[in-house]
């Protein structure tokens, strides 16, 4: 189904024909201006030079052309060259209609899908998920949807860190406090236990004290180093402890992922990456492309059109050792052989944009990949709090996730203790509300901007929250159920009727813009697209209710038309809303 700019620009690229200029001329949007005009065309401006015209004469001779479309409400030319537009009532009202009858609501799906291998989460084993976590989460959470959602294959890899020096702690750190441990017996040969010598609390005092330890002697680093290597190299006990923290830590992973609506569809590691690596250091050192520099195996990958420096990407440490390059490298061509991808697309930190481009370069350099499959970063900025600080808790400690989701769910439950709600309910939506408030809170600024998390505002059921998007879809549901109650009968042929005010216009110009907006949110890899889709949905939504009779209109074919209507909003919202990963409660 064509978006109403495009019918709108086929016209105008008539128009501007019959006028005799080129229809490349005939560029639509919408108005900057909605106090004049909905749409507005600017090409007579960007004519002139090539015509010799004023600006002004070039639109009125394309208006001309125009004055008898049943498209527009109002066309006209206005100085010094624009040409504004508004539909008519009915064109908007078909438009409606149609999108009503789609399947879709009116969107096409990819004509050529692809597919689209999508690396986000970013957690590492033994470590719980804290706050830095989220914007990964839940940013690549949506990119995900919108492009499954349009079509394409998407297959979401949390790519878990879980092949450091990080492991090799830990296990240093065992050895120490439980030295009988069959693990640590290189003369064992039996079956080593299934369940794990620890939990995941375990493992959350384990590690940061063993961290913490190595800093301050320098043995114990050398110890856990060694460790690491032994790992790697494939010693068995060590590969039986590292399983096991793996097994625990995914547990835990995916109990705080699922709280958070995030799915991934592979669950793959650092370490999967391995056995491809040999191969990949081969193929650099046959193709000339890797060399030794100062001992250490790297491949350049600076550009003469660069303006900053751009360091030569690792492979190999002086000491044989692998490093991050190597495994996200291997990674890629582990991606390759499985999947062939037509698009990698990484959420991370805007921080690293450097060690991508790196990464991103060595590969085409390389040729672990071809021109043709895309390798996008999406860098995400900063959850500050409100002293515009990376967000900490009150003695300057990084928050768990787990403990943000519960604190801003009891805040929630306390803004609806007086609901006459039951419990399962309040309890029910006050989980989909709170993850409203944190997960819109982040997701309606823009992927690359840092932000304040602000608590308050984000749980407020007023304004451009998250709360008050799903108060809307409620609103829109709890009508419908008076419709019901009433015996009121809707009949299905009956059509939305064209608009007989500016809320109900409003409303339908929003809906408008439902296609438009998936699409680019898409191709942008920009959620908040979507949300300023919602916000604005919602907000002349609630206009248009309050200032019209719905349900007890006594107008038949006028109250028809508004349930139509009203269900349509709800509809949408509702698919919007699926595609940032919420969802609404049946009431709050």
């Amino acid at each position: 189904m064509k978006k109403v700019i495009e019918i709108l620009q086929e016209e105008l690229s008539a128009a501007f024909e019959k006028a005799g200029y080129d229809k490349k001329y005939a560029k639509v949007g919408v108005s900057n201006r909605p106090d004049l005009c909905q749409y507005q065309c600017n090409g007579a401006l960007a004519a002139a030079k090539e015509y010799h015209k004023a600006p002004i004469q070039m639109a009125n001779e394309v208006v001309e052309f125009l004055k008898d479309s049943e498209s527009f409400k109002e066309i006209a030319a206005q100085a010094p060259g624009f040409i504004n537009m508004s539909v008519s009532d009915r064109f908007l009202a078909d438009y409606i209609n149609k999108m009503a009858a789609s399947e879709t609501l009116g969107l096409d799906k990819a004509e050529n899908p692809e597919t689209i291998v999508i690396d986000y989460g970013g957690a590492n084993v033994a470590k719980p998920l804290h706050v830095g976590h989220l914007r990964s989460a839940v940013i690549g959470e949506s990119i995900k949807r919108t492009a499954r959602y349009l079509g394409h294959k998407v297959i979401g890899d949390v790519h878990l860190g879980d092949w450091g020096l990080q492991i090799g702690l830990i296990i240093t750190e065992l050895k120490h406090r439980k030295p009988e441990l069959v693990y640590f017996d290189e003369s064992f040969d039996g079956e080593y236990p299934t369940e794990p010598p620890f939990t995941m609390s375990d493992l959350e005092e384990i590690y940061p004290y063993a961290s913490g330890y190595s800093k301050e002697h320098p043995e114990y680093k050398e110890e856990a180093q060694t460790a690491t290597a032994e790992l790697q190299s494939g010693r068995k006990g060590y590969l039986a402890l590292w399983q096991h923290i793996i097994n625990v830590s995914v547990a835990d992973l995916k109990k705080i992922y699922t709280k958070l609506n995030v799915e991934f569809d592979l669950w793959k590691k650092e370490s999967d990456a391995q056995p491809y690596i040999p191969q990949m250091v081969q193929d650099m050192k046959d193709g000339g492309y890797a060399h030794i520099d100062q001992g250490a195996l790297v491949v350049d990958v600076k550009e003469e059109t660069d303006t900053k420096e751009i360091p030569p990407c690792m492979i190999l440490k002086s000491n044989g050792a692998t490093l991050y390059n190597t495994t996200d490298l291997a990674t890629i061509v582990e991606r390759r052989r499985l999947f062939d991808p037509d698009e990698i697309i990484y959420v991370v930190d805007k921080r690293q944009s450097l060690y991508f481009e790196q990464v991103f370069r060595c590969a085409r350099k390389t040729k672990i990949i071809g021109e043709d499959v895309k390798l996008e970063f999406v860098g995400f900025g900063t959850m500050n709090g409100k002293d515009g600080k990376p967000f900490k808790t009150r003695d300057g400690g990084v928050l768990r996730l787990e403990k943000l989701l519960e604190d801003v769910n009891e805040q929630v439950l306390d803004k609806m203790k007086d609901r006459d709600m039951d419990k399962d309910m309040i309890d029910d939506a006050a989980a989909k509300i709170s993850l409203a408030a944190i997960k819109y809170g982040d997701l309606s600024n823009q992927a690359s901007k840092d932000y304040i998390f602000d608590v308050d505002r984000f749980t407020s059921f007023e304004g451009n929250t998250g709360p008050y998007i799903l108060y809307t879809i409620v609103r829109t549901k709890s009508l419908l159920a008076k419709v019901k109650a009433q015996n009121i009968t809707v009949d299905e042929k009956s059509a939305i009727e064209p608009a007989d005010s500016k809320s109900e216009t409003d409303v339908m110009l929003a809906l408008t813009k439902w296609s438009e907006t998936v699409n680019a949110a898409f191709e942008e890899h920009a959620p908040h697209k979507i949300c300023q889709f919602v916000y604005e949905l919602s907000d002349t939504f609630n206009k248009f209710y309050h200032e019209n009779k719905i349900v007890t209109n006594e107008n038949e074919k006028q109250r028809d038309s508004y349930i139509k209507l009203s269900a349509l909003v709800g509809k949408v919202l509702e698919t919007a809303i699926d595609l940032l990963g919420l969802e609404a409660p049946e009431r709050m």
